[in-house]
């Protein structure tokens, strides 16, 4: 079968002196992991498209039961330069990638999520250096409401009682959110979570926008901590992950 669908390269690596794998994210058929035969050649017909984060369309020879398919072609559309320009911003996009290559389904249409990983990269991609940070926070968490693990913000994630939107909140990874002050008894680790804070992480999870006051460096490193318990908790299988380990701890910073 031959599917011809957009796609997202999400990691390259060599498989032989002139070929390699690629995993992509589809529009039509999820995550997939492809050979590129004569990718590495002088004269590939991919030339440079195999390159981290570019969008295209793909052509994919895809046969029932295999767990690595053929890439008969991917004509490049999008390359998102802006991304390798900047250490920051190369972070942020690949913890968003780690996240898609972890827990997004093979061979399964979710249209949303990829026009949510599409979005996600091309904000970070544009955004200012000192804003990457915040990009890669949106893009994490509007990836973890298409994966259908959002965090209850509006109201008790075990009672359901409304929250008052200018109220900090108790916030609980093991509830699914935020507890009022009456159920946060049986939540004894919640942290308690400001207004602002509340309201960002909302906005990020229903749009991915980052339209909000910049964040200080602190409330960066706060927000991170957060997501990291959040996916350790809901999503997370016992593996590190390594691209949002480096992201959160600014690694990359010191090189």
């Amino acid at each position: 079968m031959l599917l011809a669908t957009d796609a997202i390269v999400l990691h390259v690596f060599p498989y032989s002196e002139t070929s390699v794998v690629v995993r992509l994210v589809t529009r039509d058929a999820g995550v997939q992991s492809a050979m590129a035969r004569g990718a590495k050649r002088a004269k590939s017909r991919f030339g440079t498209a195999l390159d981290l984060f570019a969008q295209g369309a793909a052509q994919i020879h895809l046969k029932e039961g295999r767990e690595l398919q053929t890439l008969g072609a991917f004509e490049i559309n999008k390359s998102r330069a802006g991304i390798g320009g900047d250490l920051g911003r190369f972070a942020s996009a690949s913890a968003v990638v780690e996240l898609v290559l972890r827990f997004g389904a093979v061979d399964e249409t979710n249209q949303e999520m990829f026009d949510a990983v599409a979005d996600s990269l091309d904000r970070i991609a544009e955004s200012e250096p000192a804003r990457a940070g915040e990009a890669g926070l949106a893009g994490a968490w509007r990836l973890v409401s298409q994966l259908g693990f959002a965090p209850s913000l509006d109201g008790c994630a075990v009672c359901h009682d409304e929250i008052q939107d200018s109220a900090s909140a108790p916030f609980s990874h093991a509830a699914g959110g935020v507890v009022c002050r009456s159920c946060s008894r049986q939540y004894p680790g919640a942290r308690a979570l400001p207004p602002a804070a509340r309201a960002a992480v909302g906005s990020w999870c229903d749009t991915g926008r980052t339209d909000a006051a910049p964040l200080a460096s602190r409330e960066l490193r706060a927000h991170q901590r957060l997501l990291r318990e959040f996916l350790q908790h809901h999503v997370a299988d016992g593996r590190a992950l390594n691209a949002f380990d480096v992201w959160e701890l600014g690694a990359w910073s010191t090189v």
